[in-house]
């Protein structure tokens, strides 16, 4: 291939690997993807839980922190994000949820046309080959395998279940089928024991075509423009900067921190924040890298009575024979997500929808290592952990760049808990997580309660507790968020940059407003749509 593209794409993560097959599908297209990081083919990416070791590991990994923030005590939250072929879909916890089927039609109610659940399901149906089967909510037979994981799991997960069940929730095998709200097991982008990102369902079958070209460790800089047209990207590889052009378009699709910092890195933005950096405006939109919205998550963890995952990893010889289950029979724990169980639920029986959602993992790690995540190194003593996280926080905050270089991390204002809301339903839920614990048979398991402890009682030392140990679970979105007019947001329902043209954004930064739930599966299926966008002009 030269140097001239139909397309480019800036990102190989989950929604620019479903970009790259979806357009290449026709050989007339030439496409050029580019990623800033490199190979994915890693031990610790290919085995399920060995997200622990990429946790922090810069060399597929972002390795973000936000600014100190009132509402996690004045913290700096760690933001760990893919940078990596696959993108975050090569470090994340692999749990495949859709999200509720009323948080599109939120979207479509927004302005945004085309955006509703009865417009996305044929996406989703068609993107996914659904271990547990087909019917009117899932697919079968497409790119994307999904694990049912219902084999394998902690036998604790029942127990959990049934006590879920007692504090009020009702059974549900299926979050992504006809109702979100309940408890059960979680679906995993898991396939044959190995992790199945973007990269493997989608991108790895495209490459065997001759017209596209992946262009790993390959920095992008800034777009290129004539007037307010998109005309290709500048970047760096193995040292030297480089030009691509694309006679179509150039789409971004590097996330909710990286493609509005492109953008303001390219003259798109706040005006007066541009100027102040050196930049020259292309067009002022002050919506770039605002409207920043994340689910935050904490863990209640117990000391149980019976042996957990801690149990099975912690020693040396559990660890040996974990790693035999794994390397022999791709079985074992380390096969698997931590989050084994869960759900969704509601803090107040007067929502119209689960505004949280539920983990349970059969596992702890409060004892802290250094740079690592350790899961596959748990605490000394039989542990479980009930987790949850918000699944529509209202608190906002953004993403702006620091300065004019390219290679400096942008300024990440998450603004947690800013809201009267999202601290009195975060009140609600984590008291919910006691009313599980306290119920049989997962209460007759419980040695006690470890963190934050009994001695956490009252509403405002509850408050104070969640603002020190919550933390984002890792799903930042709509920092170019989709809306009808620009005033709004930063692309359009068919998500080109509001005032410019041949330039889309087709990521979760796109999102109009956040999901109840995991946001991979949507930001696959964002890059399913978002293709045939481009291909309609």
């Amino acid at each position: 291939m030269d140097g001239n593209f139909d397309y480019i794409i800036v990102g190989a993560g989950s929604a620019g690997c479903v970009l790259a097959n979806r357009l290449t599908e026709n050989a007339k297209h030439k496409v050029l993807l580019l990623e800033a990081g490199g190979s994915d083919k890693r031990f610790f990416i290919t085995m399920p839980l060995g997200y622990g070791k990429t946790f922090y590991d810069p060399h597929v990994n972002w390795m973000y922190r936000a600014e100190p923030d009132p509402g996690l005590g004045g913290q700096t939250d760690f933001w760990p994000r893919g940078k990596v072929i696959g993108g975050s879909s090569s470090i994340n916890a692999m749990v495949y949820v859709r999200g509720d089927a009323s948080d599109y039609d939120d979207w479509r109610k927004a302005g945004n046309v085309g955006w509703g659940f009865g417009d996305i399901l044929p996406a989703f149906k068609a993107m996914e080959d659904n271990q547990a089967g087909g019917n009117e909510w899932r697919g079968t037979g497409g790119p994307l395998f999904i694990s049912a994981n219902t084999k394998g799991r902690h036998w604790t997960c029942g127990p959990f279940e049934e006590a879920a069940v007692a504090a009020g929730l009702k059974r549900n095998s299926d979050f992504n089928g006809a109702s979100q709200e309940g408890v059960g097991h979680f679906q995993l982008t898991v396939k044959g024991g190995k992790r199945n990102s973007a990269a493997r369902a989608f991108l790895y079958p495209a490459l065997k075509r001759k017209n596209l070209q992946l262009i790993s460790n390959a920095f992008v800089k800034r777009v290129l423009f004539e007037g307010k047209r998109a005309v290709g990207v500048e970047y760096v590889h193995l040292g030297q900067t480089k030009i691509a052009k694309a006679s179509g378009e150039v789409i971004l699709s590097g996330g909710a921190i990286n493609s509005p910092q492109l953008l303001q890195l390219s003259g798109i933005g706040d005006g007066e924040h541009l100027r102040s950096l050196g930049i020259e405006i292309i067009h002022a939109n002050k919506n770039v890298g605002r409207n920043l919205s994340d689910h935050q998550g904490i863990n209640y963890t117990y000391k149980l009575n019976v042996p957990t995952i801690n149990d099975q990893l912690r020693p040396w010889w559990g660890k040996l024979k974990a790693g035999l289950d794994y390397l022999l029979l791709g079985a074992g724990p380390l096969s698997m997500s931590i989050n084994q169980g869960g759900g969704f639920f509601k803090t107040n029986p007067t929502e119209p929808r689960p505004n949280m959602q539920l983990y349970y993992q059969a596992f702890s790690t409060l004892i802290p290592k250094e740079n690592e995540r350790p899961l596959l190194s748990p605490d000394p003593f039989s542990g479980m952990s009930i987790g949850l996280s918000n699944c529509r926080p209202t608190s906002v905050g953004e993403i702006m760049i620091k300065s004019s270089d390219a290679f400096q991390h942008p300024k990440i204002t998450a603004n947690v808990f800013s809201t009267n809301h999202d601290v009195e339903e975060m009140l609600e839920a984590v008291k919910f997580i006691r009313k599980i614990a306290a119920q049989k048979p997962i209460a007759d398991l419980i040695v006690e309660e470890l963190r934050p402890g009994p001695g956490v009682k009252s509403d405002a030392d509850l408050i104070a507790d969640f603002r020190m140990r919550s933390g984002t679970v890792y799903h930042p979105s709509c920092t170019c968020r989709m809306a009808k007019a620009e005033k709004d947001g930063v692309v359009d329902a068919e998500l080109r940059v509001h005032g410019i043209s041949g330039l889309r954004v087709i990521d979760a930064s796109a999102f109009p407003s956040i999901l109840s739930g995991n946001l991979n599966a949507a930001s696959m299926m964002i890059g399913w749509r978002g293709a045939e966008m481009v291909l309609r002009g």
